[in-house]
């Protein structure tokens, strides 16, 4: 029993030093969604629309001035087109929001967590991430910049993989120009509090 209570204070002890040399610098930096934006940009044989998606919440954390990790949730309810008006926009925003696309009836959300983050470069970074699109995760990579208050990225995401399979040559036969290519572009602009 001494031996143990021993063993216990010495476990204690190592910890305890270590830590008290060991400084915690990890920051988390929050998302102000209101003043970020996600654009989102989708190809077909017969061309592309774009549009936006907003930003429910999110936070970057840094060691310092390193970033070191984060996530970012997304608002599916919000998805709409930028290129088109009228009829025509309320006909493609509605089918986004239908299970065809988004089924944001039943997944309201999209969220990335930040799983590895390298940097390439004084405000560059390499980062892999867990993407989650209508309850499927995937990971995901990308680049990301950071200069104070603001940081950018792009992605590149197969919307298959999350079983959005609408109008994809690569499950349907004869589209044509129908075709919707199965990648589609993210640009996240981000302002952090």
């Amino acid at each position: 029993m001494k031996k143990i209570i021993r063993n216990s204070i010495g476990i204690l002890l190592v910890a305890f030093t270590a830590f008290s040399f060991t400084s915690i610098k990890e920051i988390k930096r929050e998302i102000d969604a209101a003043n970020s934006k996600v654009t989102w940009k989708a190809y077909k044989v017969a061309g592309s629309h774009f549009g936006e998606v907003k930003i429910k919440s999110g936070d970057l954390l840094f060691d310092g001035d390193k970033l070191t990790g984060g996530s970012v949730t997304i608002d599916m309810t919000s998805i709409g087109t930028l290129d088109l008006s009228g009829e025509y926009k309320n006909k493609l925003d509605g089918h986004l929001k239908s299970g065809d696309f988004f089924g944001v009836d039943k997944h309201n959300t999209s969220k990335i967590v930040f799983t590895k983050v390298k940097s390439t470069g004084k405000n560059a970074y390499k980062v892999k991430g867990d993407l989650t699109i209508k309850g499927k995760t995937h990971e995901v990579a990308f680049t990301i910049s950071v200069y104070g208050s603001k940081a950018t990225a792009n992605l590149k995401v197969d919307r298959t993989k999350y079983d959005i399979k609408y109008g994809s040559a690569s499950f349907f036969d004869g589209l044509k120009d129908k075709a919707i290519y199965d990648e589609f572009d993210l640009v996240v602009d981000l302002q952090l509090k």
